[in-house]
């Protein structure tokens, strides 16, 4: 039995029908010129500035693995990566700014992709990915996770006029109310910011882990934000309720990644990989977010392809497939440089239940 998000109490339409709506049609215009997109994943390197509890990268035995520090080897893989039919590629690790030499590397190659940083280390800017800069909170309740100080003021020091940046905060059961206050200062500064969702480690047994209490309050305060900050916040109803539901995106929509998906025939299981400092990859282990607890991923990387992937489940009547396209806008604003988000199409996914089907 699988499971899906769909609307309640509607029935199937043609596809044309749907795009009958002009701006339904107008949205899926839009964002279907992006579907040439083909990620791979890259630990840039596997040395880090702070110690974040939770941490996905030091989790498991990947940040075990030996460091290619040469940026010749780094260029030989992203030529392959180009001839494989990558064409963005997702810069991380443990901190990609301490290695900005092969992230200009990589750049030069694959000219769309994105980099993911804690934002304590200016990245040239010359390299004209998008960077997402991570925030866990305020600052004080960044000093007792992250174990570093000031960093939102450090971050903004930094970033206060990058336009490739956006604030990705990310919401534990210890910090939603810390998210206006985020949100209020990033608002104030000109900023961007879009959401995240703590999702465990295999094995972890922390503090961070979301219940169903915590995942309530954190949707609630979404919608909040969305409503008062809609030109700040980058995200969408439909958003909301797929990473803040009970279920993880993997029970929602069965992960295409190619550690849950065993076919190598068609999409990310066949061309996404996840690259460790060695250049080596693991097929059993390669997925957005690698050694995430699979239940528990609610994570936004994840859910760009995850959500985006499922186009069929959701092209069956216009207020669906509507909330997909609020989806799909959303990733790809937060994603892709230059690409900006239009205004979402669908004003609430309360109704939007999830419903099983053999």
């Amino acid at each position: 039995m699988t499971t899906k998000v769909q609307v309640a109490g509607t029935g199937s339409c043609k596809f044309s029908d749907i795009l009958a709506s002009p701006a339904i049609r107008d949205r899926w215009e839009k964002v279907r010129q992006y579907f040439f997109l083909r990620e791979s994943t890259y630990d840039m390197t596997n040395r880090c500035n702070i110690r974040c509890d939770g941490c996905y990268y030091f989790n498991g035995e990947k940040h075990l693995a030996a460091e290619e520090c040469d940026p010749l080897a780094w260029q030989t893989l992203m030529v392959e990566e180009k001839k494989r039919g990558i064409t963005f590629a997702v810069l991380a690790g443990a901190e990609p700014s301490l290695v900005p030499e092969l992230c200009r590397v990589c750049f030069e190659t694959i000219p769309l992709g994105a980099i993911a940083t804690n934002g304590l280390r200016p990245i040239p800017r010359d390299i004209d990915y998008r960077i997402h800069v991570s925030v866990w909170g305020n600052d004080a309740a960044s000093l007792l996770v992250r174990r570093a100080p000031s960093m939102l003021q450090r971050q903004l020091e930094i970033y206060h006029d990058d336009a490739r940046a956006i604030f990705i905060y990310t919401f534990t059961p210890h910090n939603i109310e810390q998210a206006a206050e985020v949100t209020r200062i990033l608002a104030a500064k000109g900023q961007r910011i879009s959401f995240n969702m703590f999702s465990a480690p295999v094995g972890y047994t922390g503090p961070l882990r979301h219940d169903a209490a915590s995942l309530k309050a954190t949707a609630d305060m979404m919608a909040k934000l969305l409503a008062e900050y809609p030109d700040t916040v980058l995200y969408s109803p439909y958003s909301i309720i797929v990473h803040t539901h009970a279920m993880g995106l993997h029970d929602l929509f069965s992960c295409p990644y190619p550690r849950q998906n065993a076919s190598t025939a068609v999409g990310l299981g066949r061309s996404f990989r996840q690259y460790r400092t060695d250049l080596g990859w693991d097929r059993a282990a390669a997925c957005c977010v690698p050694d995430t607890d699979c239940a528990d991923c609610r994570h936004y990387a994840a859910g760009s392809a995850v959500v985006t992937a499922r186009m069929y489940r959701h092209a069956d009547h216009p207020q669906t497939f509507a909330a997909w396209l609020d989806y799909v806008d959303t990733y790809l604003a937060v994603w892709v440089r230059h690409y900006e988000k239009g205004a979402n199409l669908s004003s609430s996914g309360n109704h939007l239940p999830v419903q099983e089907d053999a």
